[in-house]
């Protein structure tokens, strides 16, 4: 039997119907602009986002990537989370490759960051310090719960960077996520932001692939960054395919994803020796402290895995389950049961 699988969303796995999609898409060469459903993608991607144009990238890490290099020049300085993706997880490819300074503020619980300090982290213009250009948000932020940016402070920060002629950059890797979680359409997160990134491997199930939308000139710039990277994927209507059957078919599911997080927590938080808080779950990113001292985070891993249950070691002692179309609601209580049965008898 198949484990059930919750150290992410990305291991999702295309079913028939998107493996049909993929067969009938039409083909071209890409990197010439010639391939229809890569060129479809990328309108009904910009048109969800209410930007003007989009472009289709390998993956999240490259997106974010094309996106910095597009908004600012190598010297010049972003703003962005200690608990962000790009600071955390993406090789430091804004300092390596893009040659820009991560100015760095700390994450609050909610994903957040704290507004006068988003402000006080601005540079003046001054020949020994690096020119502030962009401020980079996340939203679900994957580190902090999987929660989403309300619009609110989606504003306020818009406020802060209108103030100082500064440039927003939103990494929703998961943004369909946040919008089913605030009951908004995602064009309304996307229109605070100059530019926002989206990916179709996580959550809506595609084999590769993300979005970058802005405006057209911000594109244009994106898409040369692309070549620099050596994005051009050539005959992509195949992932392309994948992804507008995901667009099409498996946004609004995501609540589903979110329902049965929040019952992966309820059912954790009643077993001893485990720590999470259901309350927190918004999303579909569940974080779990494991208490007890005379078990290492790792064992716990390895002896659930063993019984068909995967999920990962965060850092320190906390782990991390992320619910998909993947795993059904009787996964998640079998789930439950593994992990009890397990810290019980370890």
């Amino acid at each position: 039997m198949s484990p059930i699988e919750l150290r992410s969303d990305t291991f999702t796995l295309p079913d028939a119907p998107m493996r049909e999609a993929m067969m009938r898409a039409e083909l071209g060469d890409d990197v010439w602009g010639e391939d229809p459903t890569v060129n479809r993608i990328q309108e009904v991607a910009a048109a969800s986002m209410g930007k003007e144009a989009g472009l289709f990238v390998p993956s999240g890490s490259m997106a974010n990537l094309v996106s910095l290099m597009a908004h600012g020049n190598r010297g010049d300085e972003y703003i962005l989370g200690d608990q962000s993706h790009i600071f955390v997880y993406e090789a430091g490819s804004g300092s390596a490759v893009a040659g820009m300074h991560p100015q760095i503020v700390t994450n609050l619980p909610d994903g957040t960051m704290e507004l006068d300090r988003i402000e006080g982290a601005i540079r003046f213009n001054d020949e020994h310090c690096p020119p502030t250009r962009l401020i980079c948000l996340e939203s679900t932020h994957n580190r902090c719960w999987g929660s989403p940016l309300e619009l609110d402070y989606l504003d306020a920060v818009r406020a802060i960077a209108d103030r100082h002629g500064l440039l927003i950059h939103l990494d929703g890797a998961r943004v369909f996520n946040a919008a089913v979680a605030l009951g908004v359409d995602v064009a309304d997160i996307a229109a605070r932001a100059d530019s926002i990134s989206f990916c179709l491997s996580k959550g809506l199930g595609a084999p590769v692939g993300s979005l970058v939308c802005g405006s057209k000139e911000f594109i244009k710039r994106c898409h040369r960054m692309r070549k620099q990277l050596g994005g051009g994927m050539r005959q992509a209507g195949f992932l392309a395919g994948a992804g507008l059957h995901a667009l099409d078919h498996n946004a609004e599911r995501l609540a589903e994803d979110h329902v049965n997080a929040r019952r992966l927590a309820e059912g954790i938080a009643g077993i001893e020796g485990l720590g999470t808080e259901p309350e927190r779950v918004r999303s579909n990113i569940v974080y779990v402290d494991l208490l007890r001292e005379d078990l290492e985070p790792d064992d716990l891993v390895s002896a659930c895995a063993e019984r068909g249950l995967l999920f990962l070691w965060e850092h320190g002692r906390r782990l991390r389950m992320i619910t998909h179309m993947g795993v059904s609601v009787d996964q998640v209580e079998e789930a439950i049961g593994i992990i009890g049965e397990t810290m019980a008898r370890t």
